[in-house]
């Protein structure tokens, strides 16, 4: 499932990330604009990337998987963390501007929760795969922090998740 399991988790994120904003909720919800291409997909990259993390959960060792798409890498990790009550800290391991690196709509990616001992075999697992992956942070406390931007209680997204319908439909937004 997709939500965090525990506690000093390792949090990995599988699949490439060039930082697509093409036709991408963060485009069009804060930039307030429709336009570029969206992502390009790739099926053999599809493929063997989804092949992977299957064979990860088959083998038992990933707690949560969510695939990214809509939103992109921090909507996900937000699930992830509103699902569980669990918070959690992550880093932008890439050089990439963070707006692009977190809300990117990139294809054939995953993010996934591992115990933080096996962390380093499903990193070196991936790698002897040919799927690229790169280790985002740890699972733990009551807040998503993302590191050199701030945090946000586990509470407070939740509370914004899910009073967002009732005050559309009520008309106080």
């Amino acid at each position: 499932t997709l939500a965090f399991k525990a506690e000093g988790e390792a949090i990995v994120l599988i699949g490439a990330t060039s930082g697509w904003l093409g036709q991408s909720i963060y485009l069009r919800e804060i930039c307030n604009r429709e336009e570029g291409a969206p992502p390009p997909v790739d099926l053999a990259v599809e493929r063997r990337n989804g092949d992977f993390v299957r064979g990860l959960i088959r083998a038992g060792r990933v707690s949560a998987v969510h695939d990214l798409s809509d939103g992109g890498l921090l909507v996900a990790l937000a699930e992830m963390a509103i699902a569980s009550g669990i918070g959690a800290t992550v880093m932008n391991p890439t050089g990439l501007p963070a707006h692009a690196f977190w809300f990117g709509e990139d294809q054939a990616r995953y993010v996934l929760t591992v115990a933080k001992a096996n962390a380093d075999k499903v990193l070196a697992a991936a790698k002897a795969a040919g799927v690229p992956v790169a280790k985002l942070g740890e699972t733990g406390g009551a807040a998503l922090t993302v590191a050199s931007a701030g945090a946000i209680s586990v509470a407070e997204l939740k509370n914004a998740h899910e009073a967002f319908f009732p005050t559309l439909m009520s008309a106080e937004m």
